[in-house]
């Protein structure tokens, strides 16, 4: 947005015209999709797939900081998490519908920013944005996606499905977001206490990103098909690690082990909790909002995931009775417990 330029108010065009505003230019892309924005409802058309569906919620100072946040990768960021629930499910996300209720503080040009990185990430998933809701809020910004996917009913994979035995495996690193987030925050407190601070990011691009725009890993989904690896249980790493392994072990009733040396932790994420004196363990285990994939496979996988690229196996499934167990790198035992994101806590506020 250019700073000279005089920021245009909402009220000006109200609700109908600032949604004819921001989809005008709309034009579908999956056969799916028969009729999009401009009718009472979108009209979908899936033949012999079965229809997943999934809804994400992100609230102004509980989800999101807009001292940090650019609404680009903001908007991008509300897509991405949104079909990375999908990727979860092995299927292929096609349509979403965003609502959004905004106070009279944003302007029509942050409201064509938040779209710009909206249909860029419709863009790079190859999903249509076929409708949703736009209406007012006192409070600030929420947004609101519902995401619409398909799959072969033989594909789908639940989080209640892994077997005994099974190996457990996540994609790309972990505990990036969060230090990330940990960042950003440091930078917040430095800028709140002296204004014309500039934010010292050198060296730690790679956890920004990670933090402000994640990607969905529809990449892993294609690959484990194209391989031949069909999962046995899956779910997408939102809250931390350790409490999505223990979601899969609890409603497949099976217990586990996680080693600690197979956890995979980039250079960066490793630096910056150093730097702040956090043990980037911990970060892996529960920071959260890394939307990788967390997925059990047969043991006769073995050597087929350990030879791609972008997959760890980083531990296996075992009886319930032998309970959730990280082996750390010393070769002691403790038991694995869920302390990553916990909606209503208060200390999750921004």
């Amino acid at each position: 947005m250019s700073e000279n330029k005089p920021l245009t108010k909402l009220s000006t065009l109200g609700e109908f015209g600032l949604i004819r505003h921001l989809t005008q230019d709309i034009k579908l892309k999956n056969s799916s999709s028969v009729k999009g924005v401009g009718d009472d409802a979108a009209v979908l058309d899936y033949k012999d797939k079965k229809v997943l569906i999934s809804t994400d919620m992100l609230i102004e100072g509980v989800h999101f900081d807009l001292a940090y946040a650019p609404l680009k990768h903001l908007g991008y960021k509300a897509v991405a998490t949104n079909v990375s629930d999908i990727c979860a499910m092995n299927g292929t996300a096609k349509q979403i519908t965003v609502s959004i209720a905004i106070s009279n503080r944003f302007s029509l040009e942050a409201m064509e920013e938040l779209y710009e990185g909206i249909y860029l990430a419709c863009e790079q998933y190859g999903v249509d944005l076929v409708g949703g809701d736009t209406t007012s809020s006192k409070t600030g910004m929420c947004i609101s996606i519902t995401v619409i996917g398909e799959a072969n009913e033989d594909e789908i994979t639940y989080r209640n499905t892994a077997k005994e035995n099974n190996l457990i495996c996540v994609s790309g690193d972990l505990g990036a977001a969060y230090m990330g987030l940990q960042l950003l925050e440091r930078e917040k407190v430095v800028f709140q206490e002296n204004p014309n601070a500039q934010p010292d990011f050198a060296g730690y691009e790679y956890i920004l990103e990670r933090q402000l725009k994640p990607e969905a890993r529809v990449d892993i989904v294609r690959l484990l098909k194209e391989k031949g690896i069909r999962p046995t249980a899956m779910m997408d790493v939102s809250d931390g690690l350790s409490s999505e392994v223990l979601h899969i072990c609890h409603d497949s009733g099976l217990g586990c082990k996680i080693y600690e040396e197979k956890i995979p932790i980039d250079y960066q994420t490793y630096k910056m909790a150093e730097e702040l004196n956090m043990n980037a363990t911990v970060c892996a285990l529960s920071g959260g909002e890394d939307y990788e994939l967390l997925f059990t496979a047969p043991l006769e996988d073995f050597e087929k995931l350990s030879a791609m690229e972008g997959i760890s196996v980083i531990g296996h499934t075992c009886a319930q009775s032998e309970g959730y167990n990280l082996i750390t790198k010393d070769g002691n035992s403790f038991e694995l417990k869920a302390q990553g994101w916990v909606n209503f806590n208060p200390d999750n506020q921004q």
